[in-house]
Order: structure tokens, then sequence, then C-alpha cells
């Protein structure tokens, strides 16, 4: 989902840079307590009243700012790109939960920290560097819109660098692609150069009929136009190698889906995009994606940088 807040009146949002982040916090939040069980698995279980109900209090989150700083000049708001964190067990993360349960009309305020900070920056993370590839996954997107948005204004005021700028976004199905309609237009746009690879991870019939779309995770994306093999297939070569578990790999690699790039991005026209020695790989998402991802860019001796949290 995306939500939009604005400052407490009469007040302005601090100045800020695509790619920085900001605290947020309910205070109608579920609270909970950090527990290592005896095989050292970490779990983090809720706290209960007196009459067993789930006790709540303040919590705090940092958030990438999905709006571009020029927009929130323009109209005073913060835009946020979050999902609702559901756990292994279920449970639904605590913050998210108390956003995702607001009434815009009677329970519509948050607290918010006065200092936007962070250096996942472009001027930090890709200083010098004619070729910078962005891969966000699901909510992972977020300061990459930013970015996006920041140097299609900055290209419209007169203002365009010599880069060439490859985002690629993946999330499960068509519908989760948020920003899918204003990530194309500023692409066909052109105003700075740019090219949008977005890919669905369970393709549905409407994917499979629409040759724009991509398909496949985003790390296996970029294995593909990088010319490795899927992350699923060096994991069977290595359980063959090593005497692991074959069957499961196979089992995985059956189940894989197979990467398919948008049509009007054949792979050898996105391989000029990512020469190694020009390029900075920059991913932001799901952690797994995000180590397998670095995996590649090293594999291909290419700068990396990730978002961590």
């Amino acid at each position: 989902a995306i939500f939009r807040i604005l400052p407490e009146k009469g007040t302005r949002f601090p100045e800020y840079k695509a790619g920085q982040y900001i605290a947020l916090q309910r205070n109608d939040c579920r609270l909970t307590k950090k527990v290592v069980s005896v095989d050292k698995r970490v779990e983090y279980v809720t706290l209960l009243d007196e009459q067993g109900n789930p006790k709540r209090g303040p919590v705090t989150h940092s958030y990438s700012i999905a709006s571009a700083p020029f927009e929130t000049l323009e109209t005073g708001y913060l835009e946020f790109y979050v999902i609702l964190e559901i756990d292994e067990q279920g449970v639904p993360g605590r913050l998210t939960e108390s956003l995702f349960r607001m009434d815009v009309h009677k329970d519509n305020q948050l607290l918010y920290y006065d200092k936007i900070t962070g250096d996942f920056t472009l001027d930090k993370r890709a200083a010098g560097l004619k070729h910078v590839v962005l891969v966000g996954t699901g909510t992972g997107l977020a300061p990459f819109i930013s970015m996006v948005k920041q140097l299609d204004y900055e290209a419209r005021q007169g203002k365009r660098d010599n880069v060439k700028y490859t985002l690629l976004h993946t999330n499960r199905v068509f519908e989760e692609l948020d920003y899918y309609k204003e990530l194309t237009e500023i692409e066909a746009a052109q105003r700075f150069d740019f090219a949008y690879v977005p890919s669905v991870s369970r393709p549905q019939q409407r994917d499979l009929d629409e040759p724009k779309m991509g398909k496949g995770r985003a790390n296996n994306i970029l294995r593909y136009i990088l010319e490795l093999p899927l992350r699923e297939e060096q994991d069977l070569e290595e359980a063959q190698k090593t005497g692991g578990d074959v069957t499961k790999a196979k089992a995985v690699l059956a189940k894989t889906v197979r990467p398919v790039l948008p049509a009007h991005h054949p792979r050898q026209e996105l391989q000029k995009r990512m020469e190694p020695s020009k390029t900075v790989v920059i991913t932001c998402g799901n952690p797994w994606s995000m180590e397998d991802i670095k995996y590649v860019a090293e594999a291909r001796g290419m700068k990396f940088e990730k978002e961590d949290w």
C-alpha cells in the first residue's frame, strides 16, 4: 500500500535526498518481548495484560521515503510504500499492523522524528560510475522510486547527467507492482537514460500474455542478463558435488520460474548498460535476494551496494 503523511500543522518536513529514511511511530502497537529458544531460535512473543489481551504501546520503525524531494517541496507530504508484514507464524508486524488499521477520518495520526537521514543515496553509493543498476524486491522499491522520480524531475529542469540507470523490480503478481504505470511513463519519456525492467515471480495468465512484463525473481533476472546459471541451478550443482540433498534441489529447480525479460529489453541491450568496470549494482528488499544479488555482482566484477535494516 502507498501511505502519504502531512507534517504537523504550520510546519514542514526536513529537506532530504532521494534514498533517505525517517522514523515513524504509532502508540497502539502490539508489544512483544524477545525470546531465545533452546535451539537458539529468536522469537518475539506478544506481551499480555492481566485479562490475557495483547498489551499495546508505542513502536517506532524507520521507513525509506518513496516520494521524491521535489514532491515534498511542492505538496508538503511524504510518501511510503509499505506492506502488511506477516511472519512465519502468521503474526502481523507490530507497526505495520497499526498502520493498516488506521482510519483516514478518525484515527489518522502518527508520530515522526523531525530528522531524515541515511546514506543510501546516489551521490554516496554511485559516485563516479556511468552504469547504475537498481534492483528492488517488493517494497524495496521505495528508495529507488524516489531516486527515479527525482532524476526525471531534474531532467525536466535541464539537469541531466551522462549515466545509464536500469531499474529491476520484482513482486509476486502484477497487482503488487505499485508504481508500474508511473515508471512505464517515465521510461517512455526518456528525459534521462532510464530502462525499467519489471517482473513477477508468480506469473498469472495476464502476465504470460503481456510481452512487456518480465517473469522470474529479481536475482534470477539479473543472473540471466549477465549469463550466469540460475540460483537454483547453482544449488543443484553444489548438491551434486558435495553429496547434498540432490532430490530436494531438483524439486526446487523444477518449481522455479525461468527468467523472461520484457520483450522491449533484449538481453544484449541490457548487457550494454552493465559494463562491469563502469557499473554499480544497488539493491534493497528481501535479504535472501540481496545476498544472491551481491554474489552475482561480485562474480561479474561489479561494485555492490545494499540497504540494510
